[in-house]
């Protein structure tokens, strides 16, 4: 029997557009834009319209200019070939009655030179990050990056803005961007990789400059409320030497008491994998997302490998208003329907996550059920 008591599967009206539900398919990065050129496939198009069932669908992390990658066939928003297999995406999603965002990110020193034909990636400070970027060769250590000059920063921010454009032009319904740890963004916001003494450096406010210096450029593309933003504040591993610090906690407080002024999609955050304790950040051990929640006034939504009952619960209470799914919609294409007949969930083949082609992408099966199916016992009733 349908559930309709659950809050996960309520209607949520997120500005301009009405979610059907509050289930949301996280960014996921699966390495099939497999081509010289980065540009998403129709076999992408298909994999993004069997999960058109989720309230919205985030886009895998796509690169908002050449020098921005850093791991291996992942799509680019930046050139025309892009946008026109982009439009193939929406359309496909569209059609299939769902809406997307396009995540926007850029990757910067955590990259490496097979990317740029042996040049060095640029980031906030010539600091190596320490941390291991996917290459057409595999996995490499990173290494100690060039400085970005402000007018590289200044264009940068540009084209954030002109992949904000190319995403309205690609039928999108809206854009978040990438800044979770380990991306161009937190490399600014962290006191190990951003040592600049110049308006990028420095000072809490200078260093979360660069935040509302995108953030302005892409509103002036896009209405605020179809504009959001992810990020991870508190991830202590597989990140090299971007660590919560002393200033970790006073930095948000100060970016979300500003992100609360500007009335966007929502913020996006992600929650810890380990234990805070011992760390700069423990205070925020116990109930996580309520330190989002009292500094931060706008629409929030929440990561944290959430079940069914864990995502309905921290709905139920408020202290989010929309909940995503990562691994979670890998293997389970309709994962909504899963949730509304309280079915199991099938694993992902982990050894196909960035394999490329069709096999652990499209060709995971729906569930089978019936309209008075309550549990996947049923499904052979039909």
């Amino acid at each position: 029997m349908k559930n309709t008591a659950q809050p996960l599967l309520e209607e949520y009206q997120l500005g301009e557009l009405k979610l059907k539900n509050r289930v949301v398919m996280a960014s996921l990065t699966r390495g099939r834009a497999d081509n010289p050129g980065l540009v998403p496939t129709p076999l992408m198009a298909k994999y993004y319209a069997q999960r058109a069932s989720a309230g919205l669908i985030l886009t895998e992390g796509t690169w908002v200019n050449s020098k921005s990658i850093g791991f291996i066939n992942v799509p680019g928003m930046y050139s025309r070939e892009q946008v026109e297999g982009w439009k193939l995406v929406t359309k496909a999603v569209h059609d299939n009655g769902g809406l997307i965002f396009s995540q926007l990110g850029h990757i910067g020193s955590a990259s490496h030179p097979d990317f740029f034909n042996g040049e060095l990636p640029a980031g906030p400070s010539a600091i190596n990050p320490q941390t291991r970027s996917f290459t057409p060769e595999g996995f490499k250590d990173s290494l100690t990056p060039r400085e970005l000059t402000i007018a590289e920063i200044k264009q940068t921010i540009q084209d954030y803005k002109q992949a904000a454009k190319n995403a309205k032009e690609a039928g999108f319904d809206g854009v978040e961007i990438h800044a979770m740890v380990g991306m161009l963004i937190p490399q600014f916001l962290s006191l190990a990789t951003n040592q600049r003494t110049d308006e990028y450096g420095g000072s809490i406010e200078n260093r979360a400059r660069i935040v509302f210096e995108i953030l302005d450029a892409i509103i002036a593309v896009w209405s605020s409320t179809r504009v959001a933003i992810k990020f991870t504040p508190v991830a202590l591993s597989n990140v090299g030497i971007m660590k919560p610090d002393e200033e970790t906690i006073p930095i948000f407080k100060y970016i979300l008491k500003r992100l609360s002024d500007y009335n966007l999609a929502y913020l996006h955050i992600v929650g810890p994998a380990e234990n805070l304790n011992g760390t700069d950040v423990e205070v925020m051990q116990d109930n996580y997302f309520s330190h989002f929640r009292n500094n931060y006034s706008g629409r929030l939504m929440a990561n944290l490998g959430f079940t069914q009952e864990s995502g309905n619960a921290i709905l139920k209470e408020g202290t989010a208003d929309l909940v995503s799914f990562g691994a979670a919609f890998i293997a389970n294409p309709d994962l909504v329907e899963h949730f509304q007949y309280h079915l199991p969930l099938s694993e992902g083949d982990m050894d196909t996550y960035y394999a490329g082609g069709a096999h652990g992408y499209t060709d995971y099966p729906k569930a089978v059920y019936s309209n008075t199916a309550a549990h996947s016992d049923d499904a052979d009733s039909e």
